[in-house]
């Protein structure tokens, strides 16, 4: 695990970077680990200012976690190691999200899925010129998971919808604007920001290097995105988008015929009660750990990894088909857990 991350203090900042590049720095189990004992003890380490965290490569921050292991446990009928990872991952995204210091993210390439849990609760999160961040987890059976149910929810209007049913990826702009990116700092300026940040432990040396994004595309898409994914169904969605002739709505009918159906009617249906001022991380971690605790025994899971990881043939055989899906598929994938209901241990409430 030492080649995948590096863990250090750096002048007044704790530095965690992800150091697997050709892996995309997927996160595995051990680097979560090693993230939340790391977060633990610079919570109370005074010569700890902030918390800086970022990734070797061009090509992604972190486009993703580690899922081989998941799928080879959940194909041979072990579920609990499954359960257990996104157990540990959720409760390393709520301290992400309440940390009690300025947590500083540098987002360059693609950042996905566990990615973005790593990333986008932080206090500050800064986007470059190639900064993609998607959550894509409907095409492989799960929903958009690591908190970012409550990022969508609380994203412009639809966009929630849009974005976590489709998969559609944000540029620097799309991203400040969803409120999934606070800033844009040019990559070539990010070696002095370090410097400034460790030296200083002052987040708001960020503002002084941050310039305004490259224009994107997501909020000249926004009447669309309002008009066709308001619906209170994956069914009305498809519907409204079956019944207009626009390149927006073709664009978005091939997006939805590649994902899951159960998965994204849920993560329709979890984005909708997180809206509101009532949700919080830990709600919207909770709802999400609903449908990963089941995803593999009765979700599309794994036959989602097998046709996008391993056998590549991206031909999954999805349980449902997009006009077949039964509300109560949904109901019980999003059912209370009961004594498995997620817990935060108690090192997160101090």
């Amino acid at each position: 695990m030492s080649g995948d991350i590096h863990i250090r203090k750096e002048g007044r900042a704790g530095r965690i970077t992800l150091t697997r590049p050709k892996a995309l720095n997927a996160l595995s189990y051990d680097m979560a680990l090693a993230i939340e004992a790391a977060l633990d003890i610079w919570r109370v380490d005074e010569d700890v200012a902030l918390v800086l965290i970022d990734a070797e490569g061009d090509r992604a921050f972190c486009a993703g976690g580690d899922i081989q292991q998941l799928y080879d446990t959940g194909r041979a009928g072990d579920f609990a190691y499954g359960q257990r990872f996104w157990a540990d991952e959720y409760r390393l995204n709520a301290k992400i999200a309440e940390y009690p210091k300025p947590y500083v993210a540098l987002m360059q390439g693609f950042v996905m899925g566990g990615g973005v849990g790593l990333s986008c609760h932080g206090s500050h999160r800064v986007a470059c010129e190639s900064t993609q961040i998607a959550m894509p987890e409907c095409g492989i059976g799960l929903v958009p998971d690591v908190g970012g149910s409550l990022l969508l929810a609380r994203a412009p209007g639809r966009m929630g919808e849009y974005l976590g049913a489709t998969g559609t990826r944000m540029g620097p702009e799309d991203a400040v604007y969803c409120g999934f990116a606070d800033v844009y700092v040019p990559r070539l300026k990010w070696r002095e920001l370090i410097s400034a940040l460790a030296e200083t432990g002052d987040p708001a040396m960020i503002d002084a290097v941050a310039e305004t994004p490259p224009t994107g595309t997501l909020r000249s898409n926004e009447p669309q995105v309002a008009a066709h994914f308001g619906g209170e169904r994956l069914g009305d969605i498809v519907n409204s988008l079956r019944a207009e002739d626009t390149d927006f709505a073709k664009q978005s009918l091939k997006a939805l015929s590649r994902g899951s159906p159960l998965s994204m009617a849920c993560a329709i249906e979890v984005i909708r009660r997180l809206r509101g001022p009532g949700a919080d991380i830990r709600r919207a971690l909770g709802l999400e750990y609903r449908f990963t605790y089941r995803a593999m025994e009765e979700g599309d899971f794994l036959e989602g990894i097998r046709a996008a990881i391993i056998d590549k043939d991206r031909a999954p055989n999805w349980q449902h088909a997009l006009d077949s899906l039964a509300d109560n598929a949904v109901s019980r994938m999003l059912m209370p857990l009961g004594k498995d209901t997620l817990i935060f241990d108690k090192e997160a409430d101090t």
